[in-house]
């Protein structure tokens, strides 16, 4: 039974790939891909907000690098490393 919360992070690791991948395109507010765009902040932000705020972006100019989302999946992937060790992934 819980094989489903090592699903489950797996699905959120593809979750913050996908908000990541679509950051990087303008979308219209009124398409489709808009409505993806929102569940996906939706799904991820409550994690992502906190390291955000702990670690602001970097600046480069008139760049920023956001880190969090390597940040979280880092984390996702080292708290399924011990599942993995207990057994339970």
């Amino acid at each position: 039974m819980l094989w489903v919360l090592c699903l489950l992070l797996q699905f959120y690791v593809l979750a913050i790939f996908g908000r990541v991948l679509l950051s990087w395109f303008p979308l219209n507010p009124d398409g489709a891909m808009a409505t993806v765009t929102g569940f996906l902040y939706a799904v991820t932000d409550p994690v992502m907000k906190p390291v955000r705020r702990m670690l602001p972006a970097a600046r480069f100019g008139g760049m920023a690098l956001d880190f969090s989302p390597v940040i979280v999946i880092f984390g996702i992937f080292f708290l399924q490393r011990i599942l993995r060790a207990f057994g339970i992934c």
